[in-house]
């Protein structure tokens, strides 16, 4: 099941709407046929893995980090091809919350005479489609704020200086985040401040989205050079058409919502079929993401540095919170060493109360 998730991983960030899967077919001890799926459209799992076992998945052993579905989507069931394929056993790390699959596809594998075990390493498996799992059930895009900050939890020094406030160990980790994710989310500010790149430095870059009601943005940004990866503005209707036509000619894609909202980005990126957004935006609009419900997780990564002043930024500005016990609680709490620096993460309980 391991190497299932391994194989799994190969295709982050390519392949939503659908989930990350990956699958082994073993045969007397021996790994005979192994797959995952690459992309939306493309065969599952299963499919590769079962052309690669071919004749030797007779009688064998699958394993399978998501339950095989039993309906036809873009492509046909797989449970029907691993009946046919003649495999005698299915280990399923997790249950398909998908209403289409969920159970049935277990179910049909049983029906025929398949021995199926289900649940192992059932909590990597759905941390691995986390993502996947909460579009599904709640209809809505997997939120994840991720910001860097110091002991004393500043993101940047009082003159708005902000590079670096982790180290290269720290800053590797997000790019590999970044993989993992559909979109970046940022502000006009941060366009502004920092000139960022967003990208993972890798193969796979997820779309950068910046937020803008005033379209008050620089001419010359790394943001605009979409031939390194697409960019993504959104603003308010009727908002400085002359800049939009400025982007438009650049190869940006500008689109104008009534009201600009965390929420409403959400519910675009949704519509297009991403599964998750990383949030790397400043305080101002990471408290406008944390109220409306646009983040589902936290990754703060902590440097052991001191930086202090009043005015100085932190990573989440004003929530209207004015009592300690009215402070939004986290839960599933892990934190690790990166280097110099530490990484806590956790959920938002407000976030899973749906």
């Amino acid at each position: 099941m391991r190497r299932c998730l391994d194989l799994a991983r190969q295709a982050l960030g390519q392949t939503a709407p659908n989930p990350l899967v990956g699958c082994v077919i073993v045969q007397d001890g021996e790994v005979v046929g192994e797959g995952f799926h690459p992309a939306a459209g493309q065969p599952h799992a299963e499919v590769f893995a079962l052309r690669q076992a071919g004749k030797r998945a007779r009688g064998g052993t699958l394993y399978v980090n998501l339950e095989p579905c039993n309906h036809h989507g873009r492509t046909p069931p797989c449970s029907e091809a691993v009946i046919a394929a003649g495999v005698a056993k299915v280990v399923v790390g997790m249950v398909d919350p998908d209403p289409r699959v969920s159970g049935g596809g277990i179910a049909r594998l049983r029906s025929a005479g398949i021995n199926v075990l289900v649940g192992v390493e059932e909590a990597v498996c759905q941390q691995l489609n986390e993502a996947f799992v909460h579009r599904v059930v709640h209809h809505r895009l997997f939120g994840i704020l991720k910001y860097a900050m110091t002991l004393d939890g500043k993101i940047a020094a009082t003159s708005g200086h902000s590079a670096w406030v982790t180290s290269p160990t720290a800053r590797a980790e997000v790019h590999q985040l970044r993989v993992a994710c559909d979109a970046i989310i940022v502000g006009g500010n941060t366009v502004r401040r920092d000139n960022p790149l967003l990208t993972s430095r890798q193969e796979t870059t997820p779309l950068r989205v910046v937020m803008s009601r005033s379209l008050d943005l620089p001419s010359e940004a790394q943001l605009w050079d979409t031939t390194i990866a697409p960019t993504l503005v959104f603003t308010e209707t009727g908002t400085q058409p002359e800049v939009q036509a400025q982007l438009i000619q650049r190869g940006v894609e500008v689109h104008e919502v009534p009201s600009l909202t965390p929420a409403a980005v959400m519910t675009h990126l949704y519509d297009r079929g991403c599964l998750s957004a990383l949030w790397e935006c400043g305080g101002t609009l990471a408290a406008a993401a944390i109220a409306d419900g646009s983040v589902q997780k936290i990754l703060a990564f902590i440097a052991p540095k001191l930086i202090g002043g009043t005015s100085a930024p932190s990573p989440v500005s004003d929530l209207g919170l004015t009592r300690m016990s009215d402070a939004l609680e986290l839960t599933q709490m892990a934190w690790r060493s990166i280097g110099p620096d530490l990484l806590v993460e956790g959920y938002l309980r407000q976030a899973n109360r749906e």
